[in-house]
C-alpha cells in the first residue's frame, strides 16, 4: 500500500482539476488553511458525504512514565479530529 505525500497529493489534484500544479497547490494550501483557522477557533468544518473535522477535548488523566514507572498527570488539552462521513464510507468499503 503506498502513502500519497502532499506532494503527490497536489498533483494529483492538478490532474483531475485540470489546472497546473501551482494552481493547485495555492488550492490545497488555501483548504488546509481554513481547515486549520476553523479548529483554531473552535469551530467545526463540515463537508457533507465527506466528513466533520473537529476540535475533541482530552480529559486530564493519570499516566506512567515509562522509564521510571512512576505515575504522572497527563493535562487535559484540544486534540483535532476527523470522523468520516456516510459517501466517503461507502466509497472506502468499495459500494
Amino acid at each position: 500500500m503506498a502513502n500519497l505525500n502532499k506532494t503527490d497529493f497536489i498533483a494529483a489534484v492538478a490532474d483531475k482539476a485540470g489546472i497546473t500544479k501551482t494552481e493547485a497547490q495555492k488550492a490545497v494550501n488555501a483548504v488546509l488553511d481554513v481547515i486549520t483557522d476553523a479548529l483554531q477557533a473552535n469551530d467545526r468544518v463540515v463537508l457533507t458525504g465527506f466528513g466533520t473535522f473537529e476540535v475533541r477535548e482530552a480529559k486530564e488523566r493519570m499516566g506512567v512514565n515509562p522509564r521510571t514507572k512512576d505515575k504522572v498527570m497527563i493535562p487535559a488539552t484540544k486534540r483535532p479530529a476527523f470522523s468520516a462521513g456516510a459517501e466517503l464510507k461507502k466509497a472506502v468499503k468499495g459500494e
